[in-house]
């Protein structure tokens, strides 16, 4: 089942982007009511009759009739059609660069999503939503908010394209250049809910990880995009890829970082990931991904968890919280410096951090508490917020996990 689902996200995106690319984004609402519906239509008949030689081609044919019927009542929208969605298949033509700028429709289409007349987390919430596949859940667990908010966005970002559809052509430098810090961003949140996912019934998706390394990777061999943040972003995402076939027991659920088993990590992707980090080193730019990257690595490189160089975690730690404020990084410098110097350090680090309320709905926040507590020996404070870390883990993958951590 899951691999079915994997194969449909995979698919749904690439499908709204080809579709899109070629009636325009004024329309997205449309292709993505028809992408859905060649999918429904894939769940009723391939049960029964049996998947399709070419299944990518029989969705796109499906889904590309379903717009064909939507939009047949106007007729200047039926010649539209008519012109620009021929019937062949696209998943088996060879793309064609497209203002010789971006070269994959996916890609392409993540830059037009991140339109600077939309606001940031409206072009994150729409590309997310509507390229990636993700649940409105998915998105507001993503971006630290509701899924209300998120509906809203998401409103907000398919008015502003109906309004006033941009120019598909006009990918010029300058554009992209422009857009690049959000489309590294989706990438990135792509990967993240890949390598620790909110699913219920997925604790890690294997295929979101590899589809945000494959557009990375293009990003990088992009001459535009060979920027110092996309080599650190790409070394960011090499440094947990290598770590991915440890991180589940034979059962599938998760194992903490210190049950690892180190020689199951990928050396090769390691040493892939070091090289994008040198390469991201050419420069004066020092972004978040350069620090995460850096936190990674330190990882990677240690001989065991005992031997990791903690302090040094907990200083890029504090470096990520002077960068981007988020209370994330506290809370997670505050672990480091648990593990370099004891349980009541990282405690004082978090005595004077007032926690945002989507922190406090996190099971985060509880969770370093009562492991932090508990180690400290104050059991009342810990048993409380161990309650809470359960009660608000979003999957049974991360409460199990959560469990054998901080106990019964």
């Amino acid at each position: 089942m899951q691999l079915v689902e994997d194969f449909f996200r995979h698919e749904y995106g690439r499908l709204v982007s080809i579709l899109t690319g070629r009636v325009g984004t004024q329309h997205v609402q449309e292709v993505e009511d028809a992408v859905q519906a060649a999918m429904e239509a894939a769940l009723t008949r391939w049960p029964a009759a049996g998947p399709p030689r070419n299944p990518s081609a029989w969705l796109f044919r499906v889904a590309r009739n379903h717009l064909l019927g939507t939009l047949r009542t106007d007729t200047g929208r039926q010649r539209l059609l008519r012109d620009k969605v021929p019937p062949a298949s696209p998943p088996e033509v060879p793309v064609v660069f497209l203002s010789g700028e971006v070269r994959d429709d996916l890609l392409r289409m993540l830059f037009v999503c991140c339109d600077e007349a939309l606001p940031t987390e409206s072009a994150l919430v729409l590309a997310l939503k509507t390229l990636c596949g993700f649940s409105v859940s998915e998105i507001a667990v993503r971006l630290f908010t509701t899924p209300e908010a998120v509906y809203k966005r998401l409103a907000r970002a398919r008015d502003r394209l109906r309004a006033s559809p941009p120019d598909l052509d006009a990918l010029s430098p300058t554009v992209v250049e422009a857009r690049l810090p959000a489309v590294q961003q989706i990438l990135y949140l792509l990967f993240t809910e890949g390598y620790l996912s909110s699913h219920p019934e997925a604790a890690i998706r294997q295929q979101l990880c590899d589809e945000a390394v494959r557009l990375g990777t293009l990003l990088a061999e992009h001459p535009l995009g060979q920027t110092p943040r996309t080599w650190a972003l790409l070394a960011l995402m090499h440094f947990h890829g290598a770590r991915i076939a440890a991180r589940q027991d034979g059962a599938g659920g998760l194992l903490l970082l210190e049950e690892q088993e180190r020689e199951r990590w990928d050396a090769t992707r390691i040493r892939t990931g070091l090289d994008c980090l040198a390469r991201s080193a050419e420069g004066p730019a020092f972004s978040r991904y350069h620090a995460e990257a850096a936190i990674a690595a330190e990882h990677c490189l240690a001989p065991s968890f005992a031997q990791t160089r903690w302090q040094r975690v907990a200083a890029l730690y504090e470096v990520l919280e002077g960068m981007t404020g988020s209370p994330v990084h506290t809370l997670n410098r505050a672990v480091a410096l648990a593990e370099a110097q004891g349980p009541e350090e990282g405690l004082a680090v978090l005595a004077g951090l007032q926690p945002p309320t989507w922190l406090v709905g996190s099971y985060m926040w509880s969770a370093v508490l009562a492991d932090l507590h508990g180690r400290a020996g104050h059991a009342a404070k810990a048993a409380r917020h161990r309650r809470a870390a359960m009660d608000l883990a979003p999957s049974e993958a991360v409460r199990a996990l959560l469990q054998r951590r901080l106990g019964a």
